[in-house]
C-alpha cells in the first residue's frame, strides 16, 4: 500500500519565523514530527512519502501516486488542511485525519474516510488490522493515552533536514497544571507521561546519524512537568553531549517553576539548554489567579533572571484580555517585557480554545462570540466578549506590539539577554565556511542596507560584536528575529 502523508500549511504567525528564515537559506522552523512518528507506525509493507506544504507544493501527481492520504494539523493550519482534503477527495483518495485539530475541534470536520481522535500509538495499528478484514471504522479514539514507551523513533529520513532550521524530539505529553485557557491538559492530560532514557537517546543518535548539527527542540509543552524522571534524564544527556562533542543545542519549553530548582537548572545548562520558553502569561496577580496559573505567583523577573543566569535565554508568551486585567495592562507589560530582558516576547490576545475550561465558564456566561478560534492569538480578533471595552483592549494590545518590536526596543533587549545568559559551551549551529558568509552577507543587506531601520541594526551589531564577538551566531540570530517580528507586526496592520 502506498501512503502518502500530508503537513497542511501554517499561515504566518509568530512561530512560523517566516521573515527571518530567508536569511538562513531555509524554507520553515520545524519538521513535522508528529507525520514523521505516524510513518514509523505503519506496516513495513507500506511504502510512504511525506509532503510538507510549508516547504514544498503538494502535485496531483503526488495524491494520484497515492492508495490513501494521511493528514494531519493544529488549529492554526485548519484552512490548509481543509483545502487539502477537498482536493485529494477530488482525485477520488481514501482519506485519514489526526491530529490536534482534528481531536479537540467543536466545528465541522471535513468529508474524510478515518478520523483518528487522541494519540495514535495503539489505534492506528488496530486500523491496519480492521482493513486486513475489511472492517475498518470511521472514528478511532484510543479507550486511554498510550505509554510512551511504545513510541517508535520518527521517521526522520523521510524529511530532508536542510530545509529546516530546527530538528525536534519529543520526551513527554501532558502537563500537571490546569491553566484556565490551555487545551494541552485536555488532549494529553494533567499526568505528564514520558520516554525512556534510551528511547529519546536513540532518536538523538537518529538524528546525528542522518547528519544534523545544531539547534534541536525538545517540543514537549512542559519539559519539568514530569520532574523525577527529568531528573533521571538529564545525566544520560549530559554524558552523550559530551561524548558527542555538544552537536546539538537544546530548546524546549517549560513552566516557570523551573527556577525553583537549582539543581534542574545546572543540570540542563550542562546537557546544552540554551533556550526555554515559558509562558508567562501576565504580570498581574489576579489575573494569573483567575487563570489558574498558580505556578506563576510570585517574582516573576526574579524567576527569569534566574535561570538567564544558568546561560539560558528566555522565551516567553504573554496574554492580555483577562477579566482581571487593570486599565494599565499594556504599560504594565511592556514594562515587564523592558525590565525581563526576554527578546523574543510572543505577546497575544487571550483566546478561547474549543473544550478548554475557559471556554466552559465563557460558554455558561454566555459571552462566547460566533468566531471560531484561530489558534493564532496574536490577531486582534475577539472570540469572546471581554470585560474591558474590546476597543480599548484592541487598542492597547497594538501599542504593545508596535512598543516592544521597535528594532531599538528589541535590539536593547537582545544585549541585555546576551549579557545576562552566560556561555562556557560554543553553541552548535549550521553556519560554517561559506554557509556563514551567504548568511551574513543576506542579513548585511537587507538589515543594514535596504532596510529603513538600518542604522538601528549597524549599531546594535557594532555593539554585539565588541561585547559578545565569540557569539556571533547568536546576536545575528536576534537580528533576523527583529526583522521577522516586525514585519509580522506591519503584515498584521488592523487586522
Amino acid at each position: 500500500m502506498k501512503i502518502l502523508l500530508v503537513n497542511p500549511e501554517f499561515p504566518e504567525t509568530y512561530w512560523s519565523f517566516r521573515h527571518a528564515l530567508p536569511f538562513e537559506g531555509k524554507r520553515c522552523v520545524f519538521p513535522p514530527l508528529g507525520l514523521m512518528t505516524v510513518s514509523s507506525l505503519l506496516p513495513r509493507s507500506c511504502e510512504r512519502r511525506l509532503i510538507d506544504l510549508n516547504v514544498e507544493r503538494l502535485k496531483d501527481a503526488h495524491i494520484e501516486w497515492a492508495d490513501m492520504v494521511f493528514i494531519t494539523g493544529m488549529l492554526a493550519q485548519k484552512v490548509s488542511l481543509h483545502e487539502t482534503v477537498k482536493r485529494c477527495k477530488q482525485l477520488g483518495k481514501k482519506i485519514v485525519l489526526g491530529g490536534p485539530y482534528v481531536t479537540s475541534t467543536i466545528e465541522g470536520l471535513p468529508d474524510a474516510d478515518h478520523i483518528f481522535q487522541g494519540e495514535a500509538e495503539t489505534t492506528l495499528p488496530q486500523f491496519f488490522e480492521d482493513l486486513k478484514r475489511g472492517e475498518t471504522k470511521r472514528t478511532y479514539k484510543a479507550p486511554e493515552r498510550p505509554p510512551l514507551s511504545i513510541s517508535p523513533i520518527p521517521d526522520f529520513g523521510l524529511v530532508d533536514v536542510k530545509k529546516y532550521s530546527n530538528m525536534s524530539v519529543q520526551y513527554s505529553r501532558g502537563c500537571p497544571f490546569s491553566c484556565e485557557f490551555c487545551d494541552i491538559i485536555e488532549i494529553y492530560g494533567r499526568s505528564p507521561r514520558t520516554k525512556s532514557n534510551r528511547q529519546i537517546l536513540a532518536e538523538f543518535d537518529a538524528l546525528m546519524e542522518l547528519g544534523w548539527r545544531g539547534p534541536l527542540f525538545i517540543v514537549d509543552d512542559n519539559f519539568i512537568g514530569n520532574k523525577k524522571n527529568v531528573r533521571l534524564l538529564l545525566p544520560d544527556l549530559i554524558e552523550w553531549q559530551r561524548k558527542n562533542g555538544y552537536p546539538f543545542s537544546l530548546l524546549t519549553e517549560a513552566s516557570v517553576n523551573l527556577a525553583d530548582d537549582d539543581q534542574l537548572l545546572v543540570a540542563m545548562k550542562e546537557a546544552g539548554f540554551r533556550r526555554v520558553f515559558l509562558g508567562i502569561e501576565t504580570p498581574v496577580e489576579e489575573s494569573l489567579k483567575e487563570a489558574q496559573k498558580t505556578q506563576n505567583r510570585g517574582n516573576l523577573l526574579h524567576s527569569v533572571r534566574k535561570i538567564q543566569s544558568r546561560g539560558m535565554e528566555v522565551m516567553a508568551g504573554f496574554i492580555v484580555g483577562f477579566d482581571n486585567d487593570p486599565e494599565d495592562i499594556f504599560e504594565r507589560m511592556i514594562d515587564f517585557i523592558r525590565a525581563s530582558a526576554i527578546p523574543m516576547a510572543m505577546v497575544g490576545m487571550l483566546n478561547a480554545l474549543p473544550d478548554t475550561q475557559l471556554w466552559k465558564r465563557l460558554e455558561r456566561e454566555g459571552r462566547l462570540l460566533g468566531n471560531d478560534a484561530t489558534g493564532n492569538n496574536t490577531l486582534t480578533s475577539l472570540n469572546f466578549i471581554p470585560k474591558m471595552d474590546a476597543e480599548k483592549l484592541v487598542n492597547g494590545y497594538k501599542t504593545i506590539m508596535r512598543t516592544i518590536y521597535k528594532p531599538s526596543e528589541y535590539y536593547r533587549r537582545a544585549l541585555d539577554s546576551l549579557q545576562r545568559t552566560p556561555q562556557e559551551i560554543p553553541e552548535a549551529h549550521q553556519y560554517h565556511g561559506f554557509n556563514a558568509v551567504k548568511a551574513f552577507a543576506r542579513i548585511a543587506f537587507t538589515l543594514g542596507v535596504l532596510d529603513s531601520e538600518r542604522r538601528e541594526f549597524w549599531r546594535f551589531f557594532l555593539h554585539a560584536l565588541h561585547k559578545h564577538h565569540d557569539r556571533m551566531t547568536e546576536f545575528l540570530r536576534h537580528a533576523a528575529m527583529a526583522y521577522h517580528f516586525r514585519k509580522l507586526n506591519e503584515s498584521y496592520g488592523d487586522t
